[in-house]
């Protein structure tokens, strides 16, 4: 139940950072490409590897509720491109560059199409 709670009240705050973090890129730049999406990310990325490198120079074994608090809560509720990117560089890191390149594909052209597949079927089959 610790964790849950652990989760939940870091993902409220990373939820929050998200939308911030997108109003004040939008209100900066007024633009057609979904740049505050790719800012998010980029920074989510950012913090999800700097957490990491500390954690593990610094804490013992990841110390479980920093990790859920901070990396599974905050920034999963910011942005879970930070851990698909966490995923992806941790495959490469163990030398399965192919499982790696997989999951990258995959993620992308499945997501794509679920999305797709939801708005079809959402507007009654028309796209």
């Amino acid at each position: 139940m610790q964790a849950v709670l652990l989760v939940g009240a870091g993902g409220a705050i990373g939820a929050m950072m998200r939308y911030g973090v997108s109003v004040a890129v939008g209100r900066m730049w007024s633009a057609s490409f979904p740049l505050a999406t790719l800012t998010v990310n980029v920074l989510g990325s950012l913090l999800m590897g700097l957490l990491i490198g500390v954690l593990a120079r610094t804490l013992p074994p990841m110390a479980p509720e920093i990790r859920l608090f901070v990396a599974v809560g905050v920034l999963g509720g910011f942005t879970t491109f930070s851990s698909f990117s966490l995923d992806t560089i941790f495959l490469i890191e163990r030398g399965a560059l192919a499982q790696a390149m997989l999951y990258v594909g995959l993620s992308v052209v499945v997501c794509l199409a679920g999305l797709y597949l939801g708005l079809l079927i959402s507007r009654g089959g028309a796209a």
